[in-house]
């Protein structure tokens, strides 16, 4: 299954793998475990990359879609000479930004399912816009958010050492103090895995229509002109929906 590349979807193995991980954070589970972590944790994660690349090619050129480690997925071993206690993440990121802690859609997988996100950074560095156009474009990012149809659908969390959720459901006319509060913030949906979604090829397309409606507030994190590039987007694909 290591040199498959169709995305079929993920399997109970995935999921499986990483309680295992949980129970036992150890290399000598990890070495135990490598084939199911090979055939069922990475195989499928490039596929997906692979999967849902030529869109976001289409969104933006400058996003990063190559199915690599340290590009597009998240490692599961720590540096230990930087981290403490467990050697091992117990889930996988896949995501895709222009470099690293760029803002950035993903995909996150660990025992309980799957979740589709966004993270935006808000940090007041080089390509990092977001502070500056919720200044300048308040009104815009918040008749953007509305029209992408995200009010009421997403978990807002914000990021310090761990995600911490502070509204359940997000909606951009009563929430808006926490994205000028938060530095780092995430937008979430999950899946658990009792549902279907998280076994078929059916993410992919969950997975474009989240991206599709994340992309405009992405362009106010990436861009000194963030109207400009939504502008082209909608010309280009629409007005998601």
């Amino acid at each position: 299954m290591s040199g498959t590349t169709e995305f079929r979807g993920f399997y109970p193995e995935t999921y499986s793998f990483f309680e295992g991980l949980e129970k036992d954070n150890s290399k000598k589970y990890f070495d135990r475990n490598r084939d199911v972590y090979d055939n069922y944790v990475v195989a499928p994660a490039k596929a997906f990359i692979n999967a849902v690349a030529p869109f976001l090619n289409q969104l933006n050129p400058a996003i990063r879609t190559a199915p690599k480690f340290n590009e597009t997925i998240m490692r599961l071993n720590k540096d230990m000479r930087f981290a403490r206690g467990v050697p091992y993440r117990t889930f996988m990121l896949i995501h895709f930004g222009r470099f690293k802690m760029d803002s950035e859609m993903y995909l996150y997988i660990d025992k309980s399912g799957l979740t589709l996100g966004l993270f935006l950074n808000k940090s007041a560095e080089k390509d990092l816009f977001l502070s500056e156009n919720l200044s300048r474009y308040e009104k815009d990012f918040k008749e953007t958010f509305a029209r992408s149809g995200l009010n009421d659908k997403y978990g807002f969390y914000e990021f310090q050492k761990e995600p911490v959720q502070l509204v359940k459901k997000f909606n951009i006319n009563r929430h808006f103090n926490l994205i000028t509060k938060s530095r780092f913030m995430l937008f979430e949906r999950a899946f658990p895995k009792t549902k279907k979604i998280c076994y078929g090829d059916s993410i992919v397309v969950e997975a474009i229509k989240a991206f599709s409606s994340f992309y405009p507030l992405y362009c106010f994190a990436i861009s000194p002109t963030p109207l400009k590039l939504i502008r082209e987007f909608e010309d280009r694909l629409g007005i998601p929906e």
